[in-house]
């Protein structure tokens, strides 16, 4: 027991230092701006995207990005709602949420847990992607916590699941 106290100690302690960064405008701003991208918008923009560069040899990747996105949003809906983590900023009062979250429950980041998967099944496709989407998820994932609306834990749990559904994709679908 004494370990996982020490695990939710380091991980509010991250959380404080992390979420300070949005007292500063300019690093609100750019983390809301990433933040809100991170909603769903970057992910149909580059679907979208695909489809008018590549036309038809994007038509697999595209409805890949598309069903394993369902099957993410079902799974951390279902964990959430099991879960039942509250946000950080709903406990500790030294930590702000600097945006609205999506929905009422922080266990696991959902923004971390898509951005991780469709990252891994477009570079997948098309590597030429590998550095940008390695980035932006990056700083989906770093938004979450510093807007004050995840622990660091909530985000690399998204980041497992993202992942591993991903990974279980390319067994199954392709």
């Amino acid at each position: 027991m004494r370990s996982l106290e020490r695990i939710a100690h380091w991980d509010l302690q991250l959380c404080v230092k992390m979420n300070r960064v949005c007292y500063r405008l300019t690093w609100r701003v750019l983390f809301r701006c990433i933040s809100m991208l991170g909603d769903g918008i970057a992910w149909y923009g580059l679907m979208a995207v695909l489809l008018l560069r590549y036309r038809n040899e994007a038509v697999i990747p595209v409805l890949h990005m598309i069903i394993v996105g369902v099957i993410c949003t079902a799974g951390y809906k279902l964990l959430k709602a099991h879960t039942s983590r509250p946000r950080p900023y709903q406990v500790h009062q030294s930590i702000q949420h600097f945006i609205a979250p999506l929905d009422r429950f922080s266990f696991p980041s959902g923004h971390t847990l898509h951005a991780v998967a469709f990252s891994l099944i477009a570079v997948a496709y098309y590597p030429a992607l590998t550095l940008v989407l390695t980035v932006f998820s990056l700083l989906v994932a770093a938004s979450r916590v510093v807007l004050g609306l995840h622990y660091p834990s909530d985000v690399v749990a998204g980041a497992a699941l993202g992942g591993a559904i991903a990974l279980g994709s390319f067994t199954l679908l392709v």
